[in-house]
């Protein structure tokens, strides 16, 4: 009830100022579950997606938004509580099953579940490899995926900005995926791996985004990591030489995490299943992602 609520309300207001446009509206199925794969750009995403489906959508939430504590966390959590979102643990292991298995219980009831395949905001704005938990739970609960790009919600709210600026924003919505080829091999991950994969080339076609063939996350670490060795070596003033090295340093190594560009685009639904045919679906698994199953 608090959802639509919430809903609106929100709708005027981001609708006056934001006036977002949306294709594809008609490949949301009118009932039934399914996956909503998205791009994540902005903080703002959570809020002009639901705003043009007709439906509720349930998405899986990092569990931070939750546990803040004072008044700004209460706020927080009846905000996301009212929007539909589920707190997720994300720090991999026991606790991405237990997000999956929460997932997969919002499918099993008829509902649409919004997600993020890369599992964190883009730094900068491209498209990064996406996880392969999305893949598990379309698998285990039969459902399409459908994916949904927004468009220009990076400009309107970057990483670290507090107030969004007033521009135009878009979502195109793709045709749902049909995976059912795929059916009881959920524990073969080169088939997880090429889903997933199949999912993100869809992202990339619909946004017109850059893709990174990295995981996000691990592009942060590494520019938070530089900042805070910058910090360090700077020593606190911005006269010294140390300061302006330590500059430079930041500079460096951003450039460098941020080149760090696969020069292949995440392959079609025709290439992965003819590499799929190729390998024989054998349980290959992608090696890669023994440490990142998302």
């Amino acid at each position: 009830m608090l959802y639509w609520v919430v809903k609106a309300f929100l709708t005027p207001i981001l609708r006056l100022f934001w006036r977002p446009w949306v294709e594809g509206l008609e490949n949301i199925p009118e009932r039934g579950p399914a996956i909503l794969a998205g791009n994540h750009l902005s903080f703002s995403d959570h809020f002009f997606l639901p705003l043009v489906v007709p439906r509720r959508v349930t998405f899986l939430a990092k569990s931070d938004y939750f546990t803040a504590p004072g008044f700004k966390g209460w706020l927080k959590r009846l905000f996301f509580t009212s929007a539909g979102q589920l707190p997720i643990d994300r720090s991999g292991g026991a606790a991405s099953d237990m997000a999956l298995r929460t997932g997969v219980r919002v499918l099993q009831r008829g509902k649409l579940l919004g997600i993020y395949p890369e599992g964190t905001r883009s730094p900068d704005g491209r498209l990064y490899r996406g996880k392969i938990g999305v893949a598990r739970m379309a698998l285990e609960s039969k459902v399409p995926v459908i994916p949904v790009a927004m468009i220009g919600t990076f400009e309107v709210q970057p990483q670290g900005k507090l107030m969004p600026r007033i521009r135009r924003v878009g979502i195109r919505i793709g045709r749902p995926l049909d995976f059912s080829r795929y059916e009881g091999m959920v524990d073969d991950r080169f088939v997880l791996r090429s889903m997933t994969d199949e999912i993100m080339y869809e992202l990339m076609a619909l946004s017109g985004q850059e893709y990174v063939d990295r995981y996000a996350q691990r592009v942060k670490s590494e520019l938070t990591a530089a900042h805070e060795a910058a910090t360090g070596a700077a020593g606190g003033s911005d006269g010294d030489p140390g300061h302006k090295a330590a500059g430079h340093t930041v500079d460096r190594v951003s450039a460098e995490a941020q080149t760090k560009v696969s020069t292949k685009a995440p392959r079609s639904s025709r290439a992965r299943r003819r590499a799929g045919r190729n390998a024989g679906l054998s349980g290959l698994g992608d090696q890669t992602d023994t440490r990142q199953a998302g």
